[in-house]
């Protein structure tokens, strides 16, 4: 796992969990503070028992003009979380995409054709995508500074069934009131999720917010308080993860419910420790 900060991913923790249930003791996964500025070196610097890397933030941009191939999904969302490394070539891939939408479809089944999305980041385009592959119409961002979200609105465009998007300002103060959309989806941290905010979720029924460090997050907690459905940033983790190890380890029947547990796990630690 490269990114930076890095220290607090709970993807060394998945990844273990699945490699210790398949029983691939050879394997090894770890955490590398890594910056943009020191990205291309540390690639050179990798020899032949390197299989594969995960990407966080601010490196799922940075890396693509140092690949030499990049899949369908990850050139779509220009956002790349996965580096399959291979007879001396390194390919792109985007796992994000497609576990956002098994994230979503494991905890409700119905249509999700409205959504609002708080951020414009490379998270917020890749959840576009998902909505967009599970029959999204309409996307309304709303961001801090609309300028921005231009390059998510470009990605969501590139989807062959793009939905309509409209950014608007998110602004803090008063309370706004809810929105009319079938799911809110959350990209920003905890700390920016104030009142007006947590208020946005009353009008919708699936609220999905992809932090997982704190959990739960103000608009996760009033979501459950309300009974709404909710995704959390472990499920999206763990979907995302299972993909990975995939891709990497070439298994097909990867340990779904063991990773969840482990990251469970650890976050509970977290908490009382």
């Amino acid at each position: 796992m490269l990114g930076s900060p890095v220290a607090h991913s709970l993807s060394p923790v998945l990844h273990r969990a699945a490699y210790e249930a398949l029983g691939l003791t050879g394997w090894t996964y770890d955490a590398h503070e890594v910056t943009e500025a020191g990205l291309a070196a540390f690639l050179d610097a990798l020899d032949g028992g390197w299989r594969g890397l995960s990407l966080t933030m601010p490196l799922k941009r940075a890396v693509l003009p140092l690949l030499d191939d990049v899949d369908q999904q990850a050139t779509r969302a220009a956002a790349v979380n996965t580096v399959l490394l291979h007879d001396g070539r390194r390919s792109g891939h985007n796992t994000d995409v497609p576990g956002a939408v098994a994230a979503l479809r494991e905890r409700h089944e119905g249509p999700l054709r409205r959504a609002v999305v708080l951020g414009g980041g490379a998270t917020a385009g890749s959840v576009v995508l998902a909505l967009a592959d599970l029959g999204c119409e309409d996307v309304t961002l709303l961001v801090r500074e609309p300028a921005r979200a231009s390059g998510t609105v470009t990605v969501a465009g590139r989807h062959p069934r793009a939905p309509r998007v409209r950014v608007a300002r998110l602004e803090p103060g008063p309370v706004a009131g809810p929105v009319v959309a079938d799911v809110l989806v959350s990209t920003i941290p905890a700390d920016a999720q104030d009142d007006a905010v947590v208020r946005l979720a009353d009008g919708v029924a699936v609220v999905f917010d992809v932090v997982y460090d704190p959990w739960p997050t103000p608009l996760a907690r009033a979501a459950r308080a309300a009974g709404r459905v909710l995704v959390s940033g472990l499920d999206l983790l763990v979907h995302q993860a299972v993909l990975q190890v995939r891709l990497m380890t070439g298994v097909s029947e990867v340990p779904l419910q063991a990773m969840r547990a482990a990251g469970e796990h650890a976050l509970a630690a977290r908490v009382t420790g």
